[in-house]
């Protein structure tokens, strides 16, 4: 018997090949081409991309100029023999961080400058908190105290200084006068340590405590009112909201103030500089700071490659506290939360 063929059902396509050849095969449909940009629409799209860059740009290229080019080019000069007349000299590697550690008036430059700092910048930090706590509060005529508190920083500094030392003197200061007063004996302010580093601060407390009380003040102008009305409704008094809303909420703030007031006290120049005649910290450098040994080098001594380490070093200095700061900041902060 032979068997008939079989057709396929209507609607199926047979996979087997046909004599004349193999099936042909189906294309896929076209997938749809996005449009083609034009160049205003590919501006539109750069001007999105590239103008955040390009508006910060201008800082950043500053910053090289005045701020890194410096910062680069004197760690090359403080491994050279540089002379303020002669110039560039032979290389030298680290033998002028070697000279300069070996030198007894750099230490005592160290000294003077954490102490000066430490009596200068907690003060002057803890004075500007409750200045701005004050200032916050319902003063009458509270626009003439704010504007009262940024006069000492408008004054020069130059001016300031010679005030001061005129205060601090050792024989007709006014306040050995007053001391004298009530039975004192006069303080050798520009001979003892120790007081001079006390004259010292006090003119950098009165220059920058009511900076800072600015700074410190828009931070609280920030802090929501409704915080110190649900503070009040549970009991808590006006020196208790301050110590539980008003500094726990200008936190970052404080921490700013205590980073760039770090930065500041340790590079404390000018008031130390005017505040003898001759302007190298004393007659056995009893408040010569590390920028007063630096200028005594470069300027004085004319050794722009030991200045040059003594530059880097502070650097290094300065940098090493602000983490310390910002670490114990950030400690405090945590605990605070806690």
């Amino acid at each position: 018997m032979t068997s008939q063929p079989t057709t396929a059902p209507a609607g199926e396509v047979s996979s087997s090949t046909s004599p004349a050849g193999p099936a042909q095969a189906v294309e896929p449909l076209p997938r749809d081409t996005p449009p083609r940009l034009t160049l205003r629409q590919r501006l539109s799209r750069w001007d999105v991309r590239f103008s955040p860059y390009l508006y910060v740009s201008p800082f950043f290229l500053l910053f090289l100029v005045v701020g890194m080019f410096p910062l680069a080019y004197t760690a090359y000069v403080s491994v050279h023999e540089w002379g303020l007349i002669g110039g560039k000299g032979e290389y030298v590697g680290l033998d002028n961080y070697r000279a300069i550690f070996a030198d007894r008036y750099f230490w005592r430059a160290m000294r003077n400058t954490v102490s000066i700092f430490l009596l200068s910048s907690i003060p002057q930090v803890i004075v500007a908190l409750a200045v701005a706590g004050l200032l916050d509060t319902q003063l009458r005529a509270k626009t003439f105290w704010r504007m009262s508190v940024l006069i000492p920083f408008v004054v020069a500094p130059a001016a300031a200084t010679l005030i001061f030392g005129n205060l601090f003197g050792d024989r007709y200061g006014l306040i050995n006068g007053a001391l004298g007063l009530v039975g004192i004996d006069p303080i050798a302010w520009h001979v003892d340590t120790l007081p001079s580093h006390i004259a010292i601060a006090s003119m950098v407390n009165w220059r920058w405590t009511g900076y800072n009380a600015l700074i410190l003040l828009a931070a609280m102008q920030a802090v929501p009112r409704d915080l110190y009305e649900s503070a009040a409704l549970d009991g808590a008094g006006k020196v208790r909201q301050f110590l539980s809303v008003t500094i726990p909420m200008i936190r970052p703030t404080m921490i700013f103030v205590v980073i760039t007031s770090t930065i500041g006290g340790l590079q404390i120049f000018t008031e130390a500089r005017l505040f003898d005649n001759v302007g190298l910290g004393g007659s056995d450098r009893q408040w010569q700071t590390v920028t007063l040994y630096l200028w005594e080098l470069g300027w004085r001594l004319r050794d722009l490659g030991m200045a040059s380490a003594v530059a880097w070093l502070l650097f290094l200095f300065i940098v090493i506290f602000a983490l310390v700061n910002l670490a114990v900041s950030a400690r405090l902060g945590a605990g605070g939360r806690k």
